[in-house]
């Protein structure tokens, strides 16, 4: 039994040492990484498609470049099942490593938050060139993609913007505009291709 206990004490070390390998930071050098925003082209009607247990109705098609500020995985909670990856995104000044390493910033319960000592930028700014996408995957090879994206990376999808119920009531609706804060300013998007590049 104590080899037993020992060895899962072993595997369990190894696996840590594994993800905190694969969550490893990318290092950028200074300067702006992606330029452009986030383009978006809203649809005046669009049929819903079934993806599992949940009716998805597309609101705006959506192409992004980014880079990965942080990744977050969920299991647990009422949305895992949909959109198992949250990524923490920014593009204009939240693509530079001069103002991105003043910042510290954080993923928890489906929120992105950062703070500094002296913000490199005006508050407002920053918020606008980033934001917190809950990641809904069209494929298993998507979602493998997404959860292997380490800070500092850009990535590049295409998808919707979409809102999404199930029979039971549930409901998660996107953000529509980057400008928005608090509860309901993150992105639900489907994703119909996803590359680091």
């Amino acid at each position: 039994m104590p080899f037993l206990l020992g060895l899962l004490c072993v595997v369990a070390l190894l696996f840590g040492a594994c993800e905190l390998w694969n969550d490893r930071a990318l290092n950028q050098p200074p300067g702006v990484l992606v330029g452009e925003e986030p383009l978006q082209e809203n649809l005046s009607e669009a049929v819903p498609f079934k993806h599992g247990e949940f009716s998805v109705r597309p609101l705006a098609r959506f192409d992004a470049r980014a880079r990965v500020l942080s990744r977050e995985l969920y299991r647990w909670d009422a949305g895992a099942s949909l959109a198992p990856v949250d990524l923490a995104l920014g593009w204009g000044p939240m693509s530079d490593s001069a103002v991105v390493e003043k910042l510290d910033l954080w993923q928890d319960g489906r929120w992105y938050q950062f703070r500094a000592k002296a913000y490199p930028l005006p508050v407002d700014q920053l918020l606008r060139h980033s934001s917190n996408m809950h990641m809904i995957p069209a494929d298993r090879a998507i979602e493998k993609a997404m959860r292997s994206v380490r800070k500092g990376q850009i990535v590049h999808f295409r998808g919707a913007l979409v809102e999404v119920s199930r029979q039971d009531g549930f409901v998660w609706r996107s953000s529509m505009t980057r400008n928005d804060t608090g509860s309901g300013a993150c992105e639900l998007v489907y994703v119909e291709s996803f590359e680091v590049l």
